[in-house]
């Protein structure tokens, strides 16, 4: 089947020539990307969300084959190289990295503006060159974690071969973006809620307006900020949809202050961060449900008792996040583990599982991404999607970003309801409805409800 997804792919297919892909094996899309879910929501009963960090797509999959990823001359000889200015100018070519151990670049609004440059994506190894070194606090979004440059580096199939295993057999997303032109504290809150916003007033949803570095109305994670704007579990606790954020307990950074002032501290799930934004949100706190924030322990008893919620987010600890200068062996034994959970469990009938990473951590990544809004897109980052009703070895074109993960939620549990301001029965001042985004791919299209499913693919952590 690969072999003829690749060809159609060279040959520039249309979707639907692609196997697993036609009227007889997906929920029918009308002209205006609406989806008959009937059949979905007889199949899908749970959706998993396990957000990582830092790392882009070519950075990941720049290698994997049928995807677009680094552009190479016959030879397999990459063409695009980014200028060294500390070596006066030579361009490096992207290179295979093998180190466990990755440094990055600073990833936020400014560092995303440097490595864009204007669009000729030229500007990753200058961020890199650019950043602090010797920073308290290795997850500030402004810093080089040493003076190695590794951000042309890619890995293969040698150094992650798990996550590679899942992309050859299930879905990969070769087309999606953060949904934040800046670092991780806001795309957490896009995950949620589909905006980030700064407000001039606490518990006023008016006096918003899109910020991607500072949000809130505190300008920092933690208990001294409030967003008060419309998430998602307030569509889903009006409609009785179970949901819980697990959180990965330990040394996770919490920023206070401007982001050069971060440092790490030991939290747990009742401490918000930028990872652990919910117990912040107004809404949260006004529905009663701050409590369903949970340390990741809980996903397992959840999972052994019978009792996972309907919607579940899965956020790290920083030493399995993946995010510099954390291994990305631990992250991927971490990640594995949890699908293992899934894949081992009755669950594995009726779930789907879509893993990303929330940023592009400096890493080159050799697409530009589109302008929706004043917030975003942000660079390519990798997604996967794992399910016994995931179209298998698949590679997914659409473009996407995390707020596609919102959309499906809401079609699949919501009868298709937004975070609209004008529908949704609580005012804010959003200014693009994320969801509704016209270049916003479906995730329905990675689902084939007609297929026989899938067998679990356990793997050794």
């Amino acid at each position: 089947m690969r072999a003829i997804a690749l060809a159609c792919l060279l040959a520039s297919c249309s979707e639907s020539t692609l196997p697993g892909a036609g009227a007889d094996s997906a929920p029918a899309v009308d002209g205006s990307g609406s989806v008959d879910l009937a059949m979905p929501s007889s199949r899908i009963r749970h959706v998993i969300v396990i957000m990582q960090e830092n790392r882009s797509f070519d950075h990941y999959f720049g290698t994997f084959p049928g995807a677009d990823g680094i552009p190479v001359d016959k030879n397999g000889v990459p063409t695009v190289c980014n200028p060294d200015p500390a070596a006066g100018g030579a361009c490096v070519k992207p290179y295979h990295l093998t180190a466990d151990k990755n440094v990055g670049g600073p990833h936020s609004s400014m560092a995303f503006t440097t490595c864009v440059d204007g669009g000729k994506l030229d500007g990753f190894i200058k961020n890199a060159e650019n950043g602090k070194n010797g920073c308290a606090d290795p997850n500030n979004p402004n810093c080089t974690n040493g003076t190695l440059i590794d951000v042309m580096g890619y890995h293969t199939e040698a150094e992650i071969p798990n996550y590679w295993a899942y992309a050859k057999t299930f879905v990969l997303q070769d087309h999606l973006f953060q949904p934040n032109a800046s670092w991780s504290f806001p795309q957490h809150l896009y995950m949620v809620s589909g905006w980030s916003a700064q407000c001039k007033v606490a518990n006023d949803p008016m006096t918003c307006a899109t910020n991607i570095d500072n949000p809130g109305t505190g300008g920092a994670a933690g208990p001294t900020n409030d967003y008060p704007w419309t998430d998602v579990t307030y569509l889903l606790h009006k409609a009785g949809v179970s949901w819980r954020y697990y959180l990965g307990e330990g040394p996770d950074p919490h920023c206070g202050g401007d982001p050069d002032d971060c440092q790490p501290v030991q939290i747990n799930a009742n401490v918000p961060s930028i990872w652990n934004v919910l117990p912040e949100f107004d809404t949260v706190k006004a529905d009663g449900e701050t409590g369903n924030v949970v340390a990741i322990d809980q996903f397992y008893a959840d999972v052994e008792a019978g009792k996972l919620p309907s919607v579940a987010w899965i956020a790290p600890a920083g030493p399995v996040s993946e995010h510099p200068v954390a291994l990305v062996s631990a992250g991927q034994g971490y990640v594995t583990a949890l699908i293992n959970t899934i894949m081992k469990s009755p669950y594995w009938h009726d779930t789907a599982i879509f893993l990303s990473w929330d940023d592009w951590g400096g890493f080159y990544d050799h697409v530009l991404p589109p302008k929706v809004d004043a917030g975003g897109y942000g660079l390519r980052v990798p997604g996967i999607v794992i399910s016994a009703w995931a179209k298998p070895a698949y590679i997914d074109k659409q473009v996407l970003s995390h707020d596609a993960y919102l959309r499906f939620i809401e079609d699949l549990f919501l009868g298709g309801a937004r975070l609209d301001p004008k529908s949704d029965g609580r005012g804010d001042s959003r200014p693009t409805v994320r969801e509704e985004v016209v270049t916003l791919g479906n995730l329905m299209n990675d689902f084939d409800f007609n297929q026989s499913e899938l067998p679990p693919l356990v793997l050794k952590p």
